[in-house]
């Protein structure tokens, strides 16, 4: 496989890309069209164009992009399918250019693509090559993090319909009808030596630096070799609202070393009753989960500044 450095050469040389867009997400129907133009005006050099226009097409359509191999493959559409296209192209001779195109863009915020599709594709045509890590839940790839609890209903439940009209507000929107008869679970997180027992209605796992679309710390992001857990508030269902607002409003300002952050390379989920588990805003089963970290495994073309170990 070529280094990140003989990939990103090629492709500024070449300029071979192919397009894969979630039209299913916020803007991808919209946009579709736009994100084509602008990458061939761009001086890209399309090999393949698939919009997703139907549940259960995109793994299909992803993979048959990534036969088409090109150096670069472009991907719009919100954090799902972004996980989707991370599975997919880790530990391939392949970088993946973002375009935001969902409801939250949670991976896009981490790396720093702009949420612009103009500057987005001129961060794919004048970017570099980074490669940063991958989480894993029970050997499964993700990009962006592992929830338990009211997240995975609220993933399972928000309806498409409202994502495209409300934007990440859909998801506020869906935890308040189902929070009324929402249960707080007791889940017990270890990493290494360290264990803490919680009562919560809502734990994530992190893997990048951000979460609903909001900075989880000033310090985390997705090449730090680091998995972050912490709950959203407790057992109550005014203490999980109060600490919503609260992490919006001053996630920028907290650091990883502050409570209720545990960081770790591997991290274990256990609850006091089987709970479901989405990954990457999809519902992949159920406690107990091991959560770990494939360093390096995915590359992508991100902003000349963009930090990179």
């Amino acid at each position: 496989m070529r280094s990140k450095q003989e990939l990103d050469a090629a492709i500024r040389r070449e300029r071979r890309a192919a397009l894969v867009v979630n039209a299913r997400s916020r803007r991808g129907r919209r946009r579709y069209a736009e994100a084509r133009s602008r990458l061939t005006g761009a001086g890209f050099t399309l090999l393949g164009t698939f919009p997703v226009e139907r549940p259960g097409e995109l793994e299909a359509s992803l993979g048959a992009a990534v036969d088409l191999a090109p150096d670069l493959l472009a991907v719009g559409g919100g954090d799902g399918t972004i996980g989707a296209a991370a599975r997919l192209l880790a530990h391939r001779d392949i970088a993946l250019g973002l375009l935001p195109l969902g409801t939250t863009n949670n991976f896009a915020r981490t790396v720093g693509i702009p949420l612009d599709l103009d500057a987005a594709v001129g961060t794919l045509a004048a970017g570099k090559v980074i490669d940063v890590d991958l989480g894993l839940a029970d050997g499964t790839p993700f990009a962006n993090h592992v929830g338990v609890g009211l997240s995975a209903d609220i993933m399972a439940r928000a309806p498409a319909g409202l994502k495209r009209v409300a934007g990440r507000l859909a998801y506020p929107v869906t935890a308040l009808a189902l929070l009324a008869g929402h249960r707080p679970v007791r889940v017990t997180v270890r990493s290494g030596d360290r264990v803490r027992e919680v009562a919560t209605h809502q734990l994530y796992v992190a893997n990048g630096g951000f979460q609903a679309g909001r900075p989880i710390t000033a310090d985390a992001n997705a090449d730090d070799r680091l998995l972050v857990a912490y709950p959203v508030g407790g057992p109550t269902r005014r203490g999980l609202l109060r600490a919503t607002a609260r992490h919006a409003a001053t996630g920028h300002r907290r650091t990883l070393a502050d409570e209720p952050f545990l960081t770790g390379g591997e991290i274990l989920l256990d609850t006091d009753r089987p709970a479901p588990v989405e990954v990457d805003g999809e519902v992949r089963g159920h406690t107990p989960v091991r959560i770990g970290l494939d360093a390096n495994a995915l590359r992508v073309m991100a902003p000349p500044d963009a930090p990179d170990r």
